[in-house]
């Protein structure tokens, strides 16, 4: 239940969501992600390293872990799901 609570606190799928394309720096991934201040940003991202889904890598900035990549994916059938039913939602 611990990833649960982690997934579910606001920002943090967006957070692994931008970095599926590879290591991404802090203020780069805080433009991508509108609206999120700086703050919860790094709270996000401490988060997100203690549970071992994202590391930092300098220079190239923060990444998904093999872990991290591994939660991405295990995640990609809900992905399809949510676009299948914002389909028929909207229909």
């Amino acid at each position: 239940m611990a990833l649960f609570d982690l997934l579910g606190r606001r920002w943090a799928l967006r957070v692994l969501w931008e970095l599926r394309d590879g290591p991404v720096r802090f203020r780069v991934l805080q433009e991508r992600c509108e609206g999120m201040s700086s703050s919860v940003l790094n709270q996000r991202l401490r988060e997100l390293r203690d549970a071992g889904v994202v590391a930092l890598s300098d220079p190239a900035g923060y990444a998904l872990t093999a872990e991290g990549e591994a939660l991405l994916a295990a995640l990609g059938p809900l992905h399809a799901w949510a676009e299948r039913w914002g389909v028929r939602a909207s229909a």
